[in-house]
């Protein structure tokens, strides 16, 4: 059962809704440990003077921020501390806007939001945001740091998902021209064509990290002693034109279909 990673109030206007926020992800990437290939003991990593490669002790360890390459302005933890946002429990929403208003590029990170005392308010929240197509947009404190989010529902429930600051979304005007001739009008009813082709239902089961799967088997063969075969990834080989990897594209999908 998932259990509650921080508490907090909802607040719209005058009215409050205690909420319990949730992880609504896991971390599911392969993580390794550096050993001392002879002995197989774990190694750690220390802090040392890059000039003479000796240790540092961690009391003579500060933070710096680089302001021009080589001058850095040293800071002071208490000094940081000072700037850390004020704590609060409160999960301000500030307005409601149309859902498909806040591009996909800047979600962050989705939390679910469930009911801590007041079911019967956190409901009916959960319903009027979904009846009515909208997201709010919140700003709240967690873990001594400010967030801005967007209240979705997620079918009878609440979600929070964390947005991305200025500045750290790249907007599409940024990217260079692209070089090249427009696709023409055959071309379009062509790819229009294969995505019908390809219409069906979400399984997000079909979606598996398998780089993930083959270190695993690979752990588990090593582990058991098993003969070792190594499975690699070949990528396919492109089409020379649009056209070409287009039609045969379509060709697949309608086998796909027929079958």
């Amino acid at each position: 059962m998932a259990r509650a990673i921080w508490k907090g109030v909802l607040q719209l206007g005058e009215s409050g809704v205690p909420v319990k926020l949730y992880s609504a992800v896991q971390d599911q990437g392969v993580h390794f440990r550096l050993l001392n290939a002879r002995k197989r003991e774990p190694v750690k990593q220390r802090m040392v003077n890059p000039d003479t490669g000796k240790p540092v002790p961690a009391e003579e360890v500060r933070k710096g921020f680089e302001v021009e390459p080589g001058t850095f302005v040293m800071l002071e933890e208490d000094e940081l501390a000072e700037l850390e946002p004020e704590a609060s429990r409160d999960i301000e929403v500030a307005q409601f806007v149309p859902r498909g208003a806040v591009p996909h590029a800047w979600f962050d990170r989705p939390y679910y939001l469930g009911p801590d005392s007041d079911a019967a308010d956190y409901f009916a929240l959960a319903r009027a945001l979904q009846a009515e197509a909208s997201a709010g947009i919140a700003t709240w404190v967690m873990r001594n740091q400010d967030y801005a989010g967007a209240l979705l529902s997620h079918g009878d429930h609440l979600m929070l998902v964390t947005l991305r600051h200025v500045g750290e979304v790249v907007p599409a005007s940024a990217l260079p021209a692209p070089a090249g001739r427009k696709a023409d009008e055959r071309e379009v009813r062509m790819a229009t064509q294969l995505v019908q082709a390809l219409e069906g239902e979400f399984d997000i089961a079909s979606f598996r990290d398998e780089y993930r799967d083959r270190v695993l088997e690979l752990v588990q063969a090593k582990a058991a002693g098993q003969p070792i075969e190594v499975r690699k990834y070949e990528p396919k080989q492109p089409e020379d034109t649009l056209s070409n990897l287009l039609k045969a594209s379509l060709n697949t999908a309608r086998e796909r279909k027929v079958a």
